[in-house]
């Protein structure tokens, strides 16, 4: 298997500093990702999610996906991207600026 922290960094480190600590005897830890001194994203991350490949590779997923949400991108595109299987593909993050208006669907 693939070093999971490792995986996790290949994911986020190009956009995002990572921040990775141990929150519990059960082997848990907490993923913080920040750009520009904000945080971005915050997921606890089970043992169980971390060493089964398929679960951590849906949950880092399930964070690119929020994010890209966060940020403005169209829901669609950002799912054909993931189903596509190229997540390097997703939208840029963009940099916190100015708050922006609420988006409506």
């Amino acid at each position: 298997m693939d070093n999971p922290f490792q995986l996790i960094t290949d994911a986020f480190a190009p956009d995002y500093q990572i921040n990775l600590s141990i929150q519990g005897l059960d082997g848990s830890i907490m993923l913080t990702l920040s750009n520009s001194g904000h945080v971005v994203a915050k997921r606890m991350i089970s043992a169980e999610q971390r060493n089964d490949p398929q679960r951590l590779k849906r949950l880092v997923q399930s964070i690119q996906f929020g994010i890209a949400i966060e940020q403005g991108h169209s829901a669609m595109d950002i799912l054909e991207a993931m189903t596509d299987g190229d997540n390097h593909n997703l939208p840029p993050p963009r940099v916190k600026g100015p708050s922006r208006p609420a988006m409506r669907l």
